[in-house]
């Protein structure tokens, strides 16, 4: 928030008039105000240091948000009898630092397999739309399944369509139930009811284990809605409706925020309209007075749907050429209330021509399982046409083996450890790391993110910078490309100028099989996906499929039919993934925005991680699992395909290893932005202009954790743990530092393996005995890269924690990232 306010706080005018405050500069239509210019995409909530502000006042008033510590024992806190007598209410007891509830066998419930608890507060008489949502402090033990919130205990006689001890449902969540704090973000009922009356009188939440556990609350806090927006009466947030996450102006009404433009030829205003409460609707109006003229009425409609944008488009063609002051301005009945204006955007269609940019990522995109890269199945064959059209890097790397420490780090060009996403898999990125997003949207582009995977979004602070972005997950995770690219084209009809950066993730090949039809049956028929799904069961049941597991032993099955089969449902949902890329470039021609588009086609890691590595089943015998390096090519190796009409050659491929961190330098470069302060990759630019060569460099791949203790008290040290690896022509070292894994299989005999990538490409055995000299030269290189690493790390702090929504748990859950 400050970042944005900052600009223009200290030039408060300090005037109050009936209730109203004049922001910068204080006058309506002040002639000495800067004139924007919309040569490219004008961004009207990155210039309220430009603007002449007149807002309501931030309510002195506003309501608190409820807290309860629970560090300490707070008896108002009780356990709930089951609404089935056969089973009693959980345990709770008061820990040093946290209220723990415990479940045993004897909460089991007669309904399911689950262990069940509740526990309850009752409220002082709370209107339920006053507040926002709830936030659950929390840690886990290993068998903890799900969280959720209720409202209202249900009295005698009371009905409800609702089985339970309560009268309205609200979000129930996967937990993160590997021992770290976390913080649930939970809605009440996003419906009304009928039946509801009155005020909101108890807050309750549900408990479920798989086995006898218990679950720690740190604290519960219950936030107004007024609260999101206490800090300031104008200012920029990042708000969601129905999915839909924009980033929003907000206002405290009745207010007007003005701005003095010169109009372009064939200009437009994009802008949605959103409100916070569906009881008081607010009156927008955008208004227009050039110098000298008089106001004109663009846009006038009463909004009051708390669930939904209004998408409107303003027509500002008659005035193309002159220099207007162009008004925002909202009320209400009542004042303080809150008007949001989301991604106001002025454009024109005479605006300067630089390029689109699409940056595709295939999330576990594999390139060993691509025909583009020679595989023996046709799995991409519109990527091969392609790469008959642009130019193929053969060896590129992701730096890390999952989403979140690969994506943060090739959309800042900075290694994992060094951005500090070692405390916890919800860390957020640092504030002084530039995202790809940011640097176009400072440079005036239209960006947007559609991805099905929350760990590419705002998970990992990755919605910075985006105007609009769509991070739930799919309906089917095998298909989330079709639905990814439908809210693409939305967004285009919405917003439709140019130029814009647009980052896909899709997650069509992360393992939820199979693939639709008519990709699904292309490589296993219906009987051996049959087989195949009744064998992974079975597996589960003793331990999972994973390549280590003692499943098979105990089942007698073999993991090579097993994966044989595996591979080939893979296989079935790159080749839809493959499909939906073909139909949306076809589409992208037919509109006209093809021959300026610069598309980047890339992955985050190889195939999923939770396959424990599908070639590995194939090894004459399989190695120990300490035998592990992320530049194992089923964990790392990727695709990375750029094409750009007219300026990149067809054709091309390019042999040296190359890293994913290298493609945000190599994005601004071509498209001639400046370059990130601090970076770590390289541009590829004068490879791919045929400008000039890139002198090959090892590639380093960088992944690190806290070290967690493990026993009746879970939590994270402060000693870093994790591996340092490099890619150097022939060889590839993996360096191990820090705590030795707790698991004792895990644990290497030496603390740099050493393989011969010519002769041993899937780092099968380590060649340490026969290359004494290279051990020592990668250990010494590897040590002073951490070294480098740890330094530049100091130049970013640590981000804050992070809210986890229902569907952002959920969307994890499908793609096997919790369970």
């Amino acid at each position: 928030m400050d970042r944005y306010l900052a600009p223009f706080r200290a030039l408060l005018c300090g005037a109050l008039l009936l209730g109203l405050i004049a922001v910068p500069g204080c006058a309506p239509g002040d002639a000495g105000s800067p004139v924007l210019r919309a040569d490219m995409p004008l961004h009207l909530e990155e210039h309220l240091d430009a603007a002449s502000i007149v807002v309501s006042e931030v309510p002195e008033d506003a309501p608190e948000p409820l807290v309860w510590d629970l560090s300490e024992r707070q008896p108002e806190w009780k356990a709930l009898d089951h609404f089935n007598p056969e089973i009693p209410p959980p345990q709770i007891e008061q820990t040093e630092d946290a209220l723990r509830v415990s479940l045993t066998e004897a909460h089991s419930d007669p309904r399911g397999d689950l262990l069940h608890g509740d526990i309850y507060v009752e409220l002082p008489d709370l209107r339920r739309s006053d507040w926002s949502h709830v936030l659950v402090r929390a840690r886990a033990a290993e068998e903890i399944r799900r969280i959720g919130m209720y409202l209202n205990l249900r009295a005698p006689g009371d009905s409800t369509d609702m089985e339970g001890p309560s009268l309205f449902g609200g979000d129930g969540a996967p937990v993160v139930n590997d021992g770290t704090v976390q913080t649930y973000r939970l809605r009440g009922p996003q419906r009304e009811f009928e039946e509801w009356a009155g005020p909101w009188r108890e807050l309750g939440f549900w408990i479920n284990a798989g086995e006898p556990s218990s679950f720690d609350i740190l604290s519960v806090t219950i936030v107004p809605r007024a609260a999101l927006y206490i800090d300031a009466p104008v200012g920029v947030r990042t708000e969601i409706r129905s999915d839909a996450h924009r980033r929003a102006l907000y206002a405290h009404v009745p207010g007007r925020i003005e701005y003095r433009v010169r109009v372009p030829q064939s200009a437009r205003l994009d802008v949605g309209l959103g409100v916070l409460r569906d009881d008081v609707p607010v009156n927008f109006r955008i208004t227009a007075t050039p110098s000298g003229g008089e106001q004109e009425t663009l846009l006038e409609e009463t909004y009051a749907d708390q669930e939904k944008w209004a998408q409107r488009s303003v027509d500002l063609s008659p005035m193309a050429g002159e220099t207007v002051t162009l008004a925002l301005e909202a009320d209400a009945e009542e004042s303080g209330n809150v008007a949001l204006w989301t991604a106001p955007t002025l454009t024109s269609a005479g605006q300067q021509r630089m390029p689109n940019v699409i940056f595709y990522v295939l999330d576990g995109g594999g390139a060993d399982y691509m025909s583009v890269y020679g595989y023996n199945r046709r799995t991409t064959p519109f990527m091969e046409k392609l790469a008959r059209e642009g130019a193929v890097f053969e060896r590129a790397y992701s730096n890390s083996s999952w989403s979140k420490p690969s994506t943060t780090s090739f959309m800042t060009s900075l290694q994992n450890s060094v951005l500090g996403n070692t405390r916890g898999r919800f860390d957020p990125l640092p504030e002084e790391a530039i995202t790809m997003a940011e640097h176009f949207h400072r440079a005036g582009y239209e960006t947007a993110v559609f991805t099905s995977n929350a760990w590419a979004a705002s998970l990992s602070s990755l919605d910075r910078g985006v105007d609009v972005m769509r991070e739930a997950g799919a309906d089917n995770d095998a298909t989330s490309s079709v639905e990814l690219h439908e809210d693409y084209w939305n967004w285009r009809e919405a917003y439709p100028s140019e130029p814009y950066w647009v980052h896909f993730q899709t997650t069509d090949v992360h393992e939820d099989f199979p693939a639709v039809a008519p990709f699904g049956g292309m490589f296993v028929g219906p009987e051996q996906r049959k087989t195949w799904r009744e064998w992974d069961e079975r597996l589960d049941e003793e331990g999972g499929h994973g390549v280590h597991s003692e499943a098979y032993e105990k089942t007698g099955l073999s993991r090579v039919d097993f994966f044989t089969l595996h591979q080939g449902l893979y296989d079935e949902t790159m080749a839809h993934n493959d499909y939906q890329l073909g139909r949306l470039v076809e589409r992208l021609k037919a509109t006209g925005e093809w021959d300026n588009t610069l598309l980047i086609i890339g992955a985050d890691h190889s195939t999923d991680a939770a396959m424990d590595d599908m070639g590995l089943a194939l090894a004459d015998s399989l190695p120990p699992e300490w035998v592990h390096a992320i530049f194992r090519p089923s964990i790392s190796r990727v695709p990375l395909i750029f094409v750009w009409p007219g300026h990149i050659d067809g054709g091309q491929r390019f042999g040296d290893p190359v890293s994913m961190i290298d493609v945000l330098p190599t994005v601004l470069d071509l498209v001639r932005l400046p370059q990130p302060e601090a970076k770590q990759g390289r541009s590829l630019a004068p490879l791919l202009l045929g400008t000039g060569n890139v002198e090959p460099r090892p590639v380093i791949f960088d992944e690190f954790w806290r070290k967690r203790l493990y026993g009746s008290s879970v939590a994270a040290t402060g000693e870093l743990q994790g591996t340092i690896e490099v890619v150097d022509g022939r060889w590839g070292a993996s360096l191990w530092i820090g705590p030795e894994p707790e698991e004792e299989e895990l644990r290497r005999p030496v603390p740099l393996l050493l393989f011969d990538l010519w002769n041993d490409p899937w780092c099968l055995k380590p060649v340490n005995d026969e290359h004494p000299d290279l051990v020592e030269k990668y250990t010494k290189f590897l040590e002073t890269q951490w070294e480098a690493h740890r330094a530049l790390a100091q130049h970013f702090t640590p981000g804050g924690d992070v809210e986890l929504t229902p569907e952002q748990l959920e969307t994890l859950r499908s793609l096997g990232y919790i369970q």
